[in-house]
């Protein structure tokens, strides 16, 4: 398939995708709900992240993952990878969140008062990503984080800086926010017991 009919599809499933999410989050059922918030939370961070990331190196898309399409031009990867990369780890939060806030007989915890707790485990993965490069970056100015295998050829020398420090952002993010969301289910299970 063509690269501009590659970038139309994803626009299109994207636009389809946040329709679905804005629908379930403001009229479906509530583990529905929740679900939908944290799959449309997950995917805006992912694409903010990724405008930024890609900008830092875009060879970090087009040589670190597949290529989507033929340009450079960071926007288009940024947005693929956005929503591609993070829509299954909002799943991943959200199915044990929604089970946590609302399953058994205990006092339920709305999508409503789940949106504040997972504004602030995105602010902590932003923080965290920004650490992240820092470390990155100046690990491998100083060697001491090195690329191997066939991308150490493949990512020209000029690049590899600029590579790790989109990749320890990257890492960072995802670390923090798998540890974040397992903090999230446990604190959102316990806080039904104490209401």
């Amino acid at each position: 398939m063509a690269p501009a009919w590659n970038a139309v599809l994803l626009v299109a499933a994207a636009l389809c995708a946040v329709w679905l999410a804005g629908f379930l989050i403001f009229r479906g059922p509530e583990p529905l709900r929740i679900v939908a918030l944290c799959i449309g939370a997950a995917v805006g961070y992912g694409i903010v992240h990724d405008l930024v990331t890609a900008r830092i190196s875009i060879e970090y898309f087009t040589i670190g993952h597949p290529r989507l399409f033929v340009t450079d031009d960071p926007t288009p990867h940024a947005l693929a990878w956005g929503v591609l990369a993070t829509w299954w780890v909002g799943l991943m939060l959200g199915v044990p969140l929604a089970i946590a806030a609302r399953r058994g007989e205990r006092r339920k915890v709305s999508t409503r008062e789940l949106m504040g707790p997972i504004g602030v485990l995105l602010a902590v993965m932003a923080l965290c990503a920004l650490v992240g490069a820092a470390i990155g970056h100046f690990g491998a100015e100083r060697h001491w984080f090195v690329l191997f295998g066939d991308l150490r050829e493949r990512v020209p020398a000029e690049k590899q800086v600029a590579f790790m420090t989109a990749g320890g952002a990257h890492g960072a993010s995802y670390f923090v926010g798998f540890a974040g969301g397992i903090v999230l289910i446990v604190r959102t299970w316990k806080r039904r017991t104490r209401l």
